[in-house]
């Protein structure tokens, strides 16, 4: 009797889908308080490098996302997924009240100290649904690794959604930052509670009687693995680092919240995330992705040099539909190209992925507080900006940071042409030698 035979798959299925609801709802309230907590407080510690202080507190999110990845996937079974969705829920409950409490219980530059603090249990948080969901999906539905990943990471831009218009909505009503980020419990809860009583799978690597030893050793057997490791650094940077800054790089630019735009890209991912099997099925892995990488280099230009909402808005399209399949179709590449290295070889390519934000984020902060400086003439010309020659500076800081990060996908679109090719070739000498092996 087989994993998908065993288990309530469609219970044990939407009890991932609320938890990555829950990770993105959390993002994107991180992402929508970002600019409150960098006017209220950073602005007043440290003016001329506050973009750096909130781009940092924005990527330890990602930092503890990856330190919980790369501990407890190898340990997934040993841990077992249901304590390991438990611990995430305790992560973001507790990282969205420190986060919220930080202006109580602190003063100065502790409430930054704290606020980091809280970011970080909350990218533990992620880490914990994300090293249990992939796996359990991948054992669930073995015969449809991508389609099925895809469609379960269509519940992150749910999550955006969610969270960016109840920030939105929320705040123009009057409620408070700290109100908003404790909004991230309430689906927290409700994963949690739906996990008891549930029989959850091993996966799939144990269910097949590989022994842990084995995991660990296909890494150091298959050296390619490290190929992919390499390529999802560079496509979660091409995703998730203009989608934490896009509140705060382009509010000026589009004359609205910034977090709006996310909104509707996450809106295109949740709709065509759905539909991945058949493109998949016509391309391949990486033609898919190479095309996602093109269109994304595309539309993070055409976002840098974008100077009113129509503009953003059509940038912003190009941007969304490439990022769409990125990580979902990564982490389906590596469960079908290694599958004896089980959860660990998916949670290093998440690890990949989260420390990639982890760093990018510090260097758009720190290429904004420059371009802002510069734009202003000296630091000492900048701190007297006021009104409308405020915003014509930040403008030309935003537009700096998206060229920077749009050369990124730039580098992806050559790679993944290579590995396209590197596939075509191979099936063609399999084609015409079956007796040959897959080196």
């Amino acid at each position: 009797m087989t994993t998908a035979d065993t288990y309530n798959r469609r219970r044990l299925f939407w009890i991932g889908l609320i938890a990555l609801f829950t990770a993105g709802m959390s993002a994107s309230l991180r992402a929508t308080i970002a600019g409150d907590i960098k006017t209220d407080y950073l602005d007043a510690l440290d003016l001329l490098n506050s973009g750096k202080m909130i781009a940092e507190a924005l990527g330890v999110s990602f930092l503890g996302f990856a330190i919980t990845l790369f501990i407890s996937s190898p340990l997934l079974d040993t841990i077992g997924m249901k304590r390991m969705l438990a611990l995430a829920a305790t992560g973001f409950i507790a990282g969205s009240g420190l986060i919220a409490t930080a202006p109580i219980l602190f003063d100065g530059p502790a409430v930054y100290t704290a606020i980091w603090a809280g970011m970080l249990l909350s990218g533990i948080g992620w880490g914990g649904v994300e090293a249990t969901i992939n796996p359990m999906t991948t054992a669930l539905y073995p015969e449809e690794k991508t389609h099925r990943l895809n469609v379960l990471h269509a519940w992150w831009p749910a999550g955006i959604i969610v969270g960016g218009l109840l920030g939105v909505g929320l705040g123009s009503m009057g409620a408070s930052w700290q109100l908003l980020i404790l909004l991230v419990a309430i689906p927290a809860v409700i994963f949690t509670v739906m996990c008891k009583g549930t029989a959850f799978p091993k996966t799939e690597r144990a269910e097949a009687g590989i022994p842990a030893s084995e995991m660990f050793k296909e890494v150091i057997r298959r050296p390619s693995f490290l190929i992919w490791f390499a390529l999802m650094f560079l496509t979660a940077a091409t995703e998730l680092a203009p989608g934490q800054w896009v509140d705060i790089a382009l509010s000026k630019v589009a004359g609205m919240r910034g977090i709006l735009i996310l909104v509707y890209v996450s809106g295109l991912m949740f709709v065509m995330r759905h539909f991945a099997g058949p493109l998949v099925h016509r391309l391949s892995n990486p033609g898919l992705l190479m095309i996602s990488s093109l269109l994304a280099c595309m539309g993070l230009y055409m976002l840098s040099a974008a100077t009113g909402p129509a503009s953003i808005f059509v940038a912003a399209t190009l941007w969304g539909i490439g990022v769409c399949y990125m990580w979902p179709t990564m982490l389906a590449s590596v469960a079908e190209r290694f599958p004896r290295g089980g959860s660990w070889m998916i949670g290093l390519l998440g690890s990949a992925g989260a420390l990639s934000i982890y760093f990018i984020l510090p260097i758009l902060g720190t290429v904004y507080d420059r371009a802002k400086i510069d734009a202003a003439g000296g630091a000492n010309a900048f701190a007297g900006l006021t009104g409308e020659a405020l915003d014509t500076v930040l403008i030309t800081a935003a537009s700096q940071s998206f060229e920077t990060v749009a050369v990124i996908p730039a580098v992806l679109v050559v790679l993944f042409a290579a590995v396209w090719i590197s596939d075509k070739r191979k099936s063609t000498q399999s084609d015409a030698n079956p007796a040959s092996e897959e080196a």
